[in-house]
């Protein structure tokens, strides 16, 4: 998030904090659909009303993340977040983050590989105000070197708390870096150390004229609004902002080869105090997949992973008493191919062979036998039922919508989403098992802790005394 704690989301780190995933597509089938437009200059306006109370919340979604950077400035979309509170020559730095604290309200901002959001959640009568000054700083930002470079300090501190000092992130990172050879998606949402040092206003600047634009955005209002009213203020204070024409219709980006062998990466560090074992497979996401195909991931993940009941808990905790926690997931909100995930946390004296080797006859068994009628129905009507309260969140809901249209779903991928997994099979579940999780589309990491004897002054690439871990792959 911007200035207070700011959050660089990674993939995985994504599928944790800002959306659940698997209640991301989704939407009752009997509450009203959100009222949706588009203005003249192509803005995408989504308005969904909510009357419980005299609340709104506005979060204008950017379709551009850290996959659309130039190749040898990561971090840049990140970084491009946190300039955003700088000011304009209208709004200087802080009027607009003091006016939100002065009405009650809260804001925040988020930066992920396909989008860019920042939102205000204030009192109803507020949401003009907040429209007006988030307009202006979609084309007025003003940048000087005295604010951004200080900026760009913050930034490489984030770096070093979030992931140089992080084990388990930095695993993560290097696990990313393995499964995507070619993709942009291999390289981390806040940026690799050594590039994020040589950002500049220059490149800031481009990258903000290049893609902030009204053609490259979708503004999702929530709350007690009426939409009536929403379409005169959004014409009123978006509607005169210019298009940009360069902005393409469709993201193009460099796509991965066809998988050929299993990777692993072993990230040794002494501060682990918990060994951990991370496997991914390259996956299709809501957008490439048929919507048969993402449900049955959706169901899979469900039953392989989630809670106690889950196939890998039961093995591995319950049953076999090799891990303290096991876990699966499946990030189907991307423009591109993504991940299926499983995780576990092996017991002291469990070798990761043996937790390595629990998971690929759980996942077999996935393949050859028939999920039983009551399983597959509990996984179904849990999912159904995370979805459905959530949206006892206003600021949920908005997500939901502008995660989905952002990368490219509609309002009806949102609300068809209970139906398409209440049609799941169970032959559709063990045939996402048989094509999707194979070993030649995995990279597994290891997490260990390194008992090497190190100098108190030594020091890894990002600066930190001390560290010494680094990252394998083979």
């Amino acid at each position: 998030m911007h200035k207070r704690a700011a959050q660089y989301v990674a993939a995985a780190a994504m599928l944790l904090t800002l959306l659940a995933p698997r209640a991301l597509l989704a939407q009752t089938d009997t509450s009203a659909p959100p009222t949706t437009f588009t203005l003249g200059n192509g803005l995408q306006v989504v308005v969904i009303p909510d009357h419980r109370t005299p609340v709104v919340t506005q979060m204008i979604w950017y379709k551009v993340g850290s996959a659309d950077e130039t190749p040898g400035k990561s971090g840049l979309a990140h970084f491009l977040e946190h300039l955003m509170f700088k000011g304009t020559a209208k709004h200087p730095a802080g009027e607009f983050s003091q006016t939100v604290l002065k009405v009650g309200g809260n804001e925040n901002a988020f930066t992920s590989t396909d989008y860019t959001g920042y939102f205000q959640r204030v009192p109803r009568d507020q949401l003009g105000r907040m429209m007006e000054f988030e307009a202006d700083r979609m084309t007025g930002l003003v940048l000087k070197d005295e604010n951004v470079l200080p900026e760009r300090d913050v930034v490489l501190e984030e770096y070093n708390m979030r992931v140089a000092n992080n084990p388990d992130a930095r695993l993560t990172e290097q696990i990313m870096a393995a499964l995507y050879l070619n993709h942009p998606y291999g390289r981390p949402v806040i940026g690799w150390h050594h590039e994020i040092e040589k950002l500049n206003r220059e490149d800031a600047l481009a990258f903000y004229r290049r893609f902030y634009a009204p053609n490259n955005a979708t503004l999702i209002i929530a709350g007690d609004v009426d939409a009536a009213d929403v379409r005169k203020l959004a014409e009123k204070t978006y509607g005169p902002i210019p298009a940009q024409p360069s902005i393409a219709p469709h993201r193009i980006r460099p796509q991965e080869p066809v998988p050929a062998a299993p990777r692993t990466v072993t990230l040794a560090d002494p501060r682990v105090e918990q060994p951990i074992l991370k496997r991914y497979y390259l996956v299709p996401s809501a957008v490439t997949a048929s919507p048969e195909q993402t449900a049955a991931l959706e169901v899979l993940a469900q039953l392989l992973g989630s809670g106690s009941n889950s196939y890998l808990y039961r093995a591995l905790v319950v049953d076999q008493s090799l891990a303290v926690s096991a876990n699966a997931g499946y990030q189907g909100t991307a423009v591109d191919p993504t991940q299926f995930m499983v995780a576990a946390a092996p017991k002291p004296g469990v070798e990761f062979a043996q937790i390595d080797k629990a998971i690929d006859e759980v996942i077999a068994k996935l393949k050859q036998d028939t999920v039983s009628a009551e399983n597959l129905e509990r996984a179904k009507t849990q999912l159904v039922a995370q979805a459905i309260y959530a949206q006892d969140s206003q600021a949920t809901l908005a997500r939901w919508y502008g995660a989905a249209l952002t990368v490219g779903l509609t309002v009806n991928d949102l609300r068809s989403w209970p139906d398409r997994v209440r049609a799941v099979t169970a032959e559709q579940v063990r045939e996402a098992a048989r094509t999707w999780l194979k070993p030649n589309r995995s990279v597994t990491g290891y997490l260990i802790k390194d008992t090497t004897p190190q100098s108190a002054t030594a020091k890894d690439g990002t600066g930190q005394k001390g560290d010494k871990s680094e990252g394998k792959r083979s």
